[in-house]
């Protein structure tokens, strides 16, 4: 593996149209609908935070995912079909397919503990289940088992603020 100059990348970014890319043919990486949709959540919260990685033929490197949702709403229309890519123009093509693979697996897994310990102190600022669950992409049992409250207190949480309509009684004569 050649040499490469670590700024390189990055002194190419730049905005390009997003049909210009092309997947690769060799990403093991799926990703569920839920986590897409989390990753549009990402982007619209905070952003475009990582340009798509691409060889000088466009062909993705890194990045897949983040292109597929910039083709949908409501990021289509907010980015005008654009993305934002580095370039890295590797000798040898085993070079991108590593590129690939150890993008993916340098970003790791969520530890329990830790994870735990987040969800406790966004649920101490007074953020609510559903903000949590929007902002995370948990559903509500996800953080019910990560929090340490009772059941019937987190239940309570979940309907703190919900207005309910009064009941009719019909009674069968």
């Amino acid at each position: 593996m050649a040499e490469i100059n670590v700024f390189a990348p990055l002194s190419s970014l730049q905005w390009v149209d997003r049909e210009r890319l092309r997947a690769n043919d060799y990403n093991p990486n799926k990703v569920s609908e839920d986590n897409l949709q989390l990753l549009t959540q990402s982007i619209l919260t905070n952003g475009w935070t990582l340009p798509i990685v691409v060889r000088p033929d466009y062909t993705i490197i890194d990045g897949f995912h983040r292109w597929t949702v910039s083709g949908r709403e409501p990021l289509k229309t907010k980015l005008g079909g654009k993305v934002p890519v580095v370039i890295v123009a590797h000798t040898d093509e085993s070079d991108d397919i590593y590129g690939t693979i150890t993008h993916n697996r340098a970003r790791g897994t969520h530890l329990l503990e830790p994870m735990k310990a987040i969800v406790k102190r966004l649920i101490d600022e007074g953020k609510t289940v559903p903000e949590i669950s929007k902002q995370l992409g948990m559903k509500p049992e996800e953080i019910f088992r990560l929090s340490d409250f009772s059941r019937d207190d987190f239940l309570q949480m979940m309907t703190e603020g919900a207005t309910y309509s009064k009941a009719t009684i019909f009674k069968n004569i």
